[in-house]
């Protein structure tokens, strides 16, 4: 057991006031739910929910060489991002193994910002320091220096519209831009992880209350509601989103992730994983590793991590994030499974749960698509 006291956000104090479940969260006491699970979840799919996730490390790159550095950490091609457009990419070890993913946002000509995941801000950090010997640029760590709030659901553009001055229809997906909301500097930000539409807002830790406070009340008339952890994550099993220690390992590359696609071997230089890289590129072509699949239940029994998937007597692949869905109103799971069994609508596949074979359907993921 670790005996390092747990973090606080800027927010804590407001977290307690609601009630919320609190958890050990990356070294983080986080909300995991304020009250139902269930209602938080319905509530950003239908309306608007309010998320802290100020535990999310920001590091910033700055100097006339920060993005040759970035390219060089990175794999993917950061140079060719626009300023005030973002970018999903990752950072891989020597041996192509996935350290995190991460997005990268341009903030000006030789500025970007990374944002990791909170368990692996510190190793991404250091790998950026250390991957920065020899270019002209500073790697430094901002993860005090913000608060980040999250508005996510099809009201969150009406509610934050009603209290910023920047052009949020004129905002793509993927892009940010500096703003005032509710009065004070932030960061706004066109992402998520919920697969909804919504914003995250950077802002300084001392105006996050404020935020947030702005938000609740704005949100209130078309039933924006404070959520937890716990539906964050079942909103992202549906959206088919990967979870890293789950769905992303160092003992994967990308192209055993299915998301091989981040790799951007066109770009000039080398970068770190480069040369893995490419063998595991060709490798999966010539012999399709596991494939990430969705599971749907025919059952009520719910599978978790690390549960075996089977068929004809097989063990055929794993589970690596399963949870009852709100939405489909049955159990659903994400899997890597061989590739024989990974189209959709393959049957005989089953989870095994304590011995018991359920039987579960391959599909397409995600599992639940906004419409737009």
């Amino acid at each position: 057991m670790s005996s390092t006291p747990l973090r606080h956000t800027a927010l804590d104090a407001v977290h307690r006031s609601l009630g919320a479940t609190m958890t050990d969260f990356a070294g983080w006491d986080m909300p995991l739910r304020y009250g139902s699970e269930r209602d938080e979840h319905n509530a950003v799919r239908t309306r608007a929910g309010l998320f802290d996730l100020s535990h999310m490390g920001e590091i910033t790159v700055t100097g006339p060489q920060a993005a040759d550095l970035l390219n060089h950490a990175l794999v993917g091609n950061i140079g060719s991002v626009g300023v005030g457009r973002a970018r999903y990419t990752m950072i891989c070890q020597a041996d192509g193994g996935i350290l995190d993913d991460l997005i990268v946002y341009r903030l000006g000509e030789t500025e970007y910002m990374v944002v990791a995941n909170a368990s692996n801000a510190q190793t991404v950090l250091d790998a950026l320091v250390e991957r920065s010997a020899g270019f002209d640029a500073e790697v430094r760590d901002d993860r005090d220096a913000y608060a980040l709030i999250a508005v996510q659901g099809p009201e969150s553009p009406g509610i934050l519209k009603s209290l910023t001055d920047a052009d949020l229809d004129g905002l793509k997906y993927y892009a940010g831009l500096p703003g005032t909301v509710a009065g004070v500097p932030a960061l706004i930000a066109r992402t998520g992880y919920t697969g909804e539409d919504g914003f995250e807002l950077f802002v300084a830790p001392a105006d996050a209350e404020r935020v947030w406070q702005a938000l609740t009340e704005a949100g209130a008339p078309v039933g924006l509601i404070a959520c937890g952890l716990s539906c964050r994550d079942t909103l992202r099993l549906e959206a088919g989103m990967p979870l890293y220690g789950h769905e992303l390992t160092t003992s994967l590359t990308p192209f055993d992730a299915g998301l091989g696609r981040v790799v951007k071997f066109e770009k000039e230089g080398d970068f770190v994983g480069r040369e893995a890289l490419t063998e595991a590129a060709s490798r999966a072509e010539a012999k399709p590793p596991r494939v990430l699949v969705g599971l749907v239940a025919e059952g009520r029994r719910v599978p978790r991590a690390g549960y075996a998937v089977v068929a004809g007597g097989e063990v055929i692949g794993e589970v690596t994030s399963g949870a009852p869905s709100p939405t489909l109103g049955k159990p659903i799971a994400m899997a890597y499974v061989d590739a024989a069994h990974a189209a959709p609508g393959t049957r005989g596949v089953g989870v095994d749960i304590r011995g018991t074979h359920e039987a579960y359907e391959v599909v397409a993921l995600p599992f639940y698509k906004r419409q737009k």
